[in-house]
């Protein structure tokens, strides 16, 4: 019987090889995997993100061989106390990782034309693989998509197939979580949504972008995206689209120089 192995992050290459080695099975504890509401979640302060209680919600219901949770600068310093109270309440191992990994595999999927949906779900479920993204032609992007994975993926269906993905969830596709350059990258020429989880300290950094971004908003959202996220999402996006209409064309990717470790032409 493979063993189910719960990954909290974006454990170390060398980790990953392990599991799929193993055959293992790989649940990312990041994500809803229960039909479970949030308030059945009572071990966590209500000022943590919704993924590390989404974490704890997972853990403390599944039936799980063993869990890794990534502590290191490619996740945040909560989650080393999220694995300390996982620790003191399972009876499975809860091991800590540091990923430093720093050899780049690129970000294709984050620059081409699948719905953004498409892309985010593609970029989570290549975490539990050691292979590069499979080639996808770049696109010239319209809108950009900067931060986390949102717990709610639903937010995603607002933006246009041509949106450009930024931040950590680039850093995800590339297998190097802890890039802090790549994840500070994004196109000043692209209007782009600077998204993050409330309560989580990626919010600093969004925000400082997204202020010194000439086309940038900032959103966060907690559970679920509202309606007053969703609704100055599509605000934001539309008066986008009219002002790219009304001004002279010019193509987004002779603006944009590239990002570091990109090999691609555009976003």
């Amino acid at each position: 019987m493979k063993k189910i192995i719960g990954i909290v992050g974006i454990p170390p290459l060398e980790i990953i090889r392990q599991i799929n080695e193993e055959q293992g099975r790989i649940v990312d504890l990041d994500e809803p995997q229960l039909p479970l509401p949030m308030n059945r979640e009572t071990h966590l302060p209500q000022v943590y993100c919704a993924i590390l209680r989404t974490v704890m919600l997972n853990a403390m219901n599944m039936h799980l061989d063993r869990v890794y949770i990534d502590v290191g600068p490619g996740k945040c310093d909560c989650a080393l106390h999220v694995a300390t109270v996982l620790q003191n309440f399972l009876t499975i191992p809860v091991i800590t990782t540091r990923n430093r990994d720093s050899e780049g595999f690129g970000y294709p999927i984050c620059r081409s034309n699948l719905p953004l949906l498409e892309k985010l779900q593609a970029v989570t479920k290549g975490v539990q693989s050691c292979e590069p993204s499979p080639a996808h032609p770049a696109s010239i992007p319209t809108a950009g998509f900067w931060g986390v994975p949102p717990r709610d993926f639903s937010l995603l269906s607002l933006f246009p197939d041509s949106t450009h993905v930024y931040g950590w969830s680039r850093c995800m596709e590339n297998k190097t979580p802890a890039d802090i350059d790549l994840e500070s990258y994004c196109n000043p020429a692209v209007p782009t949504v600077f998204f993050a989880q409330s309560f989580c300290a990626k919010t600093a950094l969004a925000k400082h972008l997204a202020e010194r971004h000439p086309k940038g908003l900032y959103v966060d959202c907690d559970v679920n995206a509202g309606s007053s996220v969703r609704a100055k999402i599509e605000a934001f996006l539309e008066l986008s689209r009219d002002a790219a209409t009304a001004a002279p064309a010019a193509s987004t990717a002779s603006i944009d120089n590239g990002s570091p470790g990109d090999d691609h032409a555009a976003g």
